[in-house]
């Protein structure tokens, strides 16, 4: 497979990390544009083609790869639509952007996957879940999900739940840095080193989603193992509950969902 990436900024580089850890395909197979040079220069350091002209992407892979901004997307199909052909297929990973949207800007059709990734994919747990699009054969949807299930874990959904996934994992590593930052300043405030707790927390936290994919047991039931009859545990899981803590990441994935739908418009 020759493997072209337009944009190279932080999802592009979580991608493209990935697929390089994993050795599915070799860096002298993949090309990769951006407008900034100082990004490809990053990436000529990793033995990645690259390039400023989006067209040269194009016609020179098998598959290509949107990873540009919603607001960029435009101006990249009125550049490439004239490279687009029947042989090649593509896949957007462009935040709230419908593949239908996506055909109208290239004016024809095209073999089109729709792919809402995450930047845990650099490290080999990355969640993708997909779409297939029209005239993409259920061996060509495969191949491309088995590109990115090497990095991690995928799932091939109905493309009307994109912008929920988006908030559900996509944009959910932010919210889990977020938590952890959080934790480890309460462990630092309780006397633990800094980069003790960092470690500490971020492996309570791997290991409990671990034991949750791994259990098949409800995440209410592994909560409740931990929560002795009045013990430390459920004082604070008593905590949060009076601080709303389900409520702020419920409401916070409902604006996640809102903005993704907005972005798509």
């Amino acid at each position: 497979m020759k493997l072209g990436i337009i944009g190279a900024g932080n999802m592009a580089s979580a991608i493209l990390g990935g697929i390089l850890h994993a050795g599915a395909v070799p860096a002298e197979n993949i090309r990769m544009s951006d407008r900034d040079t100082a990004k490809l220069q990053e990436k000529e350091a990793q033995g990645i083609l690259t390039t400023t002209d989006n067209r040269e992407v194009v016609r020179e892979s098998d598959v290509v790869i949107f990873a540009v901004k919603p607001q960029v997307l435009p101006a990249v199909m009125e550049e490439i639509k004239a490279d687009i052909t029947p042989d090649k297929r593509f896949v957007s990973i462009v935040a709230g952007m419908a593949m239908e949207k996506i055909k109208q800007m290239a004016g024809r059709e095209m073999k089109l996957i729709r792919i809402m990734p995450n930047t845990p994919l650099l490290v080999g747990e990355g969640m993708s879940v997909l779409s297939s699009g029209e005239g993409v054969s259920e061996a060509e949807l495969r191949e491309v999900e088995a590109l990115f299930a090497l990095s991690g874990k995928t799932a091939v959904l109905p493309e009307h739940l994109m912008d929920a996934v988006t908030a559900a994992s996509g944009s959910s590593p932010a919210y889990v840095f977020l938590m952890i930052e959080a934790m480890a300043d309460a462990a630092v405030q309780g006397g633990i080193p800094r980069s003790d707790a960092y470690k500490i927390v971020a492996q309570a936290v791997l290991g409990s989603a671990k034991m949750v994919l791994e259990t098949g047991r409800h995440p209410a039931e592994l909560k409740d193992m931990v929560c002795s009859p009045a013990g430390t545990t459920i004082e604070a899981v008593q905590v949060l509950e009076e601080s709303g803590f389900r409520g702020a990441l419920i409401d916070a994935m409902e604006a996640c969902i809102k903005r993704s739908k907005e972005l798509g418009k």
